[in-house]
């Protein structure tokens, strides 16, 4: 998005998922590990992915960072949408986004800079996850109307509830997910209690979702109030029919069911609606500035946190603390590498750097 057309609530909302991924998260699970009171492992319970079935806190973060990689193409594409410029280089605009998207996604979990063949996975992360999501998305968009836009999300989700259904069941060892990603990737295949390529359908599903409420938002900048309510409505809405959908196909965010999908895609829109009426409708912004640090430079905040581990420096500067600090000493080693990536995407932020896809 140009600068103008930028909504200060979706760059604070993906800031916010950023500083808990790279931040928080790391930090509490190290601080609270080692305290193993009941309070701490009741808090570290919501911080963790559910085993199977379920859905907890941190669970929500890879459908956000899918859900608003869609919320932002409306008006990313809008030129494309208003037929100034040629399909062409919408195209070449979605294939670059892929395929980048989808080799940072091997350098984040897939072992390719271990320039080790035989340790490489092909598709195992929510970079890859977003990049499929995205063209699948982006097809939608750029060749159907409203109608379309509902009627090809319909047909992704039953394309996949219907093989799901009748193919196997909704367990670990049994659905027919998991079998297909063993079968086709084959030794490739990163965590098997994963699934990838039947769930690219409702990866599309959840993108697809955040370009309608993306959409929803551009097209109703005059009306704020009431498209912040239709956020709201639209959520809650998503939400009851994921968990009305759960009873026949179960919760399960390893394996992207549909009702986790729309369950996600419900919370998805009732914290956009959260944000955009606080920041955008009502313009309270103070104290959430610092989030667009982290929002405003989403790629370089995740591969930095995910790829390049600042606390040898940290080390190397506070080693004296080891003795005073303990156990804790490692959750010091935590807090410091966060702090260090902050100062990185805060240097980047004032000097006006954006790296874009």
């Amino acid at each position: 998005m140009k600068p103008q057309q930028r909504l200060s609530s979706l760059d604070a909302l993906r800031g916010l998922v950023l500083f808990l991924l790279v931040f928080l998260q790391p930090t509490l699970w190290s601080l609270l590990t080692r305290l193993g009171t009941p309070a701490a492992t009741a808090l570290l319970y919501h911080f963790d992915h559910e085993v199977w079935e379920g859905f907890r806190f941190w669970d929500l973060v890879m459908p956000l960072f899918l859900f608003m990689s869609g919320t932002s193409m409306p008006f990313s594409f809008s030129r494309f949408l208003r037929g100034e410029a040629p399909m062409r280089e919408a195209y070449r605009k979605v294939g670059r986004r892929f395929v980048i998207l989808f080799l940072l996604g091997m350098v984040v979990q897939g072992n390719l800079l271990g320039l080790d063949f035989s340790a490489i996975y092909i598709y195992t992360n929510t970079l890859q996850a977003i990049a499929v999501g995205y063209a699948i998305a982006a097809f939608l968009m750029l060749h159907f109307s409203w109608r379309g836009w509902l009627a090809g999300t319909a047909v992704l989700l039953l394309g996949y509830a219907i093989p799901m259904t009748l193919c196997g069941d909704f367990t670990l060892e049994g659905n027919l997910a998991s079998r297909i990603d063993a079968c086709v990737l084959g030794r490739f295949q990163g965590d098997p209690t994963y699934a990838w390529l039947l769930p690219s359908l409702t990866f599309g599903v959840t993108v697809m979702l955040g370009a309608m409420a993306g959409e929803l938002i551009r097209s109703n900048r005059q009306r704020p109030a009431r498209t912040c309510l239709m956020l709201a409505l639209v959520g809650v809405g998503l939400a009851g029919a994921g968990w009305a959908w759960g009873f026949q196909m179960p919760i399960v965010k390893r394996i992207w069911t549909c009702s986790m999908t729309l369950l996600s895609g419900g919370y998805c829109f009732l914290l956009l609606a959260a944000f955009y009426g606080w920041m955008d409708v009502l313009g309270h912004r103070r104290g959430l500035e610092w989030l667009k640090i982290y929002g405003m430079n989403s790629i370089v905040a995740y591969m930095l946190g995910e790829v390049v581990n600042f606390r040898s420096i940290v080390s190397s500067v506070s080693y004296g603390l080891e003795p005073l600090l303990g156990a804790q000493y490692e959750t010091w080693l935590t807090f410091g590498n966060g702090l260090i990536l902050f100062g990185i995407l805060r240097w980047m932020y004032r000097q006006g750097l954006f790296v874009k896809i």
